[in-house]
C-alpha cells in the first residue's frame, strides 16, 4: 500500500574510478574481467542534490559503489539489498575480439536477440523491480531514497508511472543525480 504524498527517489551510484580497456579490440574474457575489475572499483564522491526532503529511509544495492555512494549522500540507516543489484551483462563464448562499443550493443541488443544468454531476462527484471517496490510500500516508511544501478533504475521508473507516480524520463540516469517520483 502507497502511503499519501509518498516520494521515491532514485539515484544511481557515483561515477566509478575504473578506465575503459586501452586496446581497441578486446576479447569477451577480457570483458568478463573487465567487469569483474569494475564491480570491485572505488567511486568519485560527488554531490548530490536531495531536494531538501526529509528521506525517512534509505535502501541501497549491496555492490560496493551503490554502497558508498548511498553513506555519502544520506545520514540514517541504510539498508543494504542484494534486489537493487545492477542488472549483470552477459558472458559470450567466442574467441572473437571486438571494439568495446560492439560488444556494449551486443550487450544491449542481447535482451532481445539471445534472451537466453543473459543472465536474467527482462521479465525477471521487471519482476524484481517490482517486488522491491512491492516490499518498500508494504513497510509504509514514508519518504524512501534508493541507491541503486543504471539499468535498474530504468525498469524501476517504469514500475513506479505503472504505480501511478509522476516523474522525470531518463535514458541512462546520470550517477549521482536525484530522479523524483511522487505518487
Amino acid at each position: 500500500m502507497v502511503g499519501a504524498e509518498m516520494k521515491v527517489g532514485l539515484v544511481r551510484h557515483y561515477k566509478v574510478k575504473k578506465d575503459y580497456p586501452s586496446q581497441f579490440l578486446i576479447s569477451a574474457r577480457e570483458l568478463d574481467q573487465w567487469f569483474a575489475e569494475y564491480d570491485e572499483s572505488d567511486i568519485e564522491l560527488g554531490r548530490t542534490d536531495l531536494g531538501g526532503i526529509e528521506w525517512n529511509r534509505c535502501y541501497a544495492s549491496d555492490m560496493s559503489r551503490a554502497v558508498h555512494t548511498a553513506e555519502h549522500i544520506y545520514e540514517g540507516e541504510i539498508t543494504q539489498w542484494k534486489m537493487l543489484r545492477e542488472v549483470p551483462p552477459p558472458s559470450f563464448r567466442t574467441k572473437v575480439r571486438l571494439p568495446l562499443m560492439v560488444w556494449a550493443i551486443l550487450i544491449k541488443t542481447s535482451w532481445f536477440t539471445a534472451p537466453r544468454s543473459m543472465p536474467e531476462s527482462m521479465a525477471d527484471i521487471r519482476k524484481r523491480a517490482d517486488a522491491v517496490l512491492d516490499e518498500i510500500f508494504r513497510q509504509d516508511d514514508g519518504n524512501v531514497l534508493i541507491v541503486s544501478h543504471a539499468a535498474l533504475m530504468m525498469t524501476m521508473r517504469k514500475a513506479l508511472l505503472a504505480r501511478g507516480f509522476r516523474g522525470p524520463k531518463f535514458g541512462t540516469p546520470e550517477n549521482g543525480k536525484l530522479y523524483l517520483f511522487e505518487n
